[in-house]
């Protein structure tokens, strides 16, 4: 006979010693009885018998219901295991043993479960368990935020009922997980998901999501980088060849002053590729987002007469160009990136403001703050253009600012480099009325 146990007790120990107990009990009654009936006569003898069966059967019966009343109790809770005499306190004492290991078992399995759940909810993807019908039965935080959910509200509910994408809902219909789907939803805001489905048991479902909205928007921005350069540049290069080719098809025809006008247009149109592709350098260097190396104590005052006096070659007289320096006080920062965002802002504002009018630059502490401001009464910029200005190749008027040179992409650089200096850029414009580009410095960059 093999020993049979439950949570380290032996079974077969507390099974003899009931058999024992037992015979023990009967014998001693049967001797009792036995007594009774020699002393007395036979009907003592049963007499006795059946008051020890009624005794014995009293005590077991109350000692039964003390069992049953403490199964009842929850563990955790229960008071102490009531005490018995013989073989009800041995029972007593495996079945407070049993329970309490059970006990402890349940806890150790709920400690790793809550251990699991707080792990699932760090993580930066969403988890969603799912019934074979779909229904959802757990969902982490990430989970909540990438479908709108929330886990008291919808469990127990299909989430093809609340996520009613149709490309989702087939895809978990068809149960074709080998590949991952890429989902767009707008509930609560816009995202882009990529959405795999493991099995992991006959009628359960691991639905794992990412938020790739992030990385969607880059490979867009690549896209449309690479396409904007192309555009760029192509239309330059056609110039330059087309000049080239007139040249020198009509070599031996076409006059000197001719051919110096195109050998002119030509250059003018080189000189724009190469400022183009300097722009894509420095702007390539500044979202490198290395730390500033050559950081310096910069004499504002006399970069901005610098900043001025190009301005005022850009416009060739066309323009009153002011200079007011409120403050002698120098910027922490890089010379070099610092003038080419100045010279960027003056710039801008010598082309897009007619001639005769007046652009006004100043530098200026206002309490916490340093201020650069490039003020001006040109043409003015529309409100739904101003959110855009500094993304590369935005421009309001494309046809304008390819007549003016620019390459689309000062605004850009001068975004970076103010974010290098912990600076930020204020526009402030209205159409036919001027604008106002101010670039603000926090005051603890000054130096005395």
């Amino acid at each position: 006979m093999s020993v049979q146990s439950v949570e380290g007790i032996s079974v077969i120990r507390p099974i003899r010693y009931i058999l024992v107990a037992a015979f023990a009990y009967l014998a001693l009654i049967v001797l009792v009885a036995l007594v009774f009936w020699g002393l007395r006569g036979p009907i003592s003898g049963l007499l006795a018998m059946c008051g020890g069966l009624l005794v014995a059967g009293v005590y077991h019966v109350r000692n039964l219901y003390k069992l049953v009343r403490w199964l009842r109790l929850p563990v955790d809770h229960a008071p102490p295991m009531p005490r018995a005499i013989g073989m009800w306190d041995y029972s007593f004492a495996d079945v407070n043993s049993h329970a309490r290991n059970s006990s402890r078992r349940q806890q150790r399995l709920s400690s790793a479960l809550e251990r699991f759940r707080e792990a699932s909810q760090a993580m930066p993807h969403g988890l969603l368990f799912l019934s074979n019908t779909h229904t959802i039965e757990w969902v982490n935080r990430q989970g909540e935020q990438h479908f709108g959910l929330e886990q008291a509200r919808d469990q127990g509910t299909p989430i093809t009922n609340l996520v009613r994408q149709p490309d989702f809902v087939r895809y978990l219909q068809e149960g074709r997980y080998d590949e991952p789907l890429t989902l767009s939803i707008g509930r609560p805001i816009a995202r882009t998901l990529m959405v795999h489905v493991i099995p992991f048991s006959e009628d359960m479902r691991l639905l794992m999501s990412e938020d790739i909205t992030q990385g969607e928007r880059l490979q867009a921005m690549r896209r449309d980088f690479v396409a904007n350069v192309s555009h760029e540049m192509r239309t330059p290069l056609t110039v330059v060849t087309g000049f080239l080719e007139t040249v020198i098809d009509g070599l031996d025809e076409l006059e000197k002053d001719d051919i110096r006008h195109y050998l002119g247009l030509a250059s003018e149109q080189a000189g724009r590729m190469q400022r183009l592709i300097q722009d894509l350098l420095t702007l390539s260097a500044l979202e490198a987002d290395e730390p500033i190396r050559h950081e310096e104590a910069v004499d504002v005052a006399a970069l901005l007469e610098e900043v001025q006096q190009e301005a005022q070659v850009v416009s060739g007289g066309r323009h009153v160009i002011e200079l007011e320096c409120a403050t002698h006080a120098c910027l922490l920062g890089n010379a070099k990136e610092l003038y080419s965002a100045f010279a960027n802002l003056a710039i801008n504002a010598v082309r897009y403001t007619p001639a005769g009018g007046h652009i006004h630059i100043s530098w200026r502490q206002r309490g916490s703050v340093v201020e650069y401001a490039v003020k001006d009464d040109g043409i003015g910029i529309a409100p739904e253009h101003i959110p855009r200005l500094t993304e590369r190749f935005y421009r309001v008027d494309r046809g304008r600012s390819r007549e003016t040179g620019g390459t689309g992409l000062g605004l850009a650089i001068v975004k970076h480099v103010l974010s290098r200096h912990q600076g930020d850029l204020l526009i402030e414009s209205k159409p036919a009325m001027g604008s106002t580009f101010t670039a603000c410095f926090p005051a603890r960059r000054l130096v005395a």
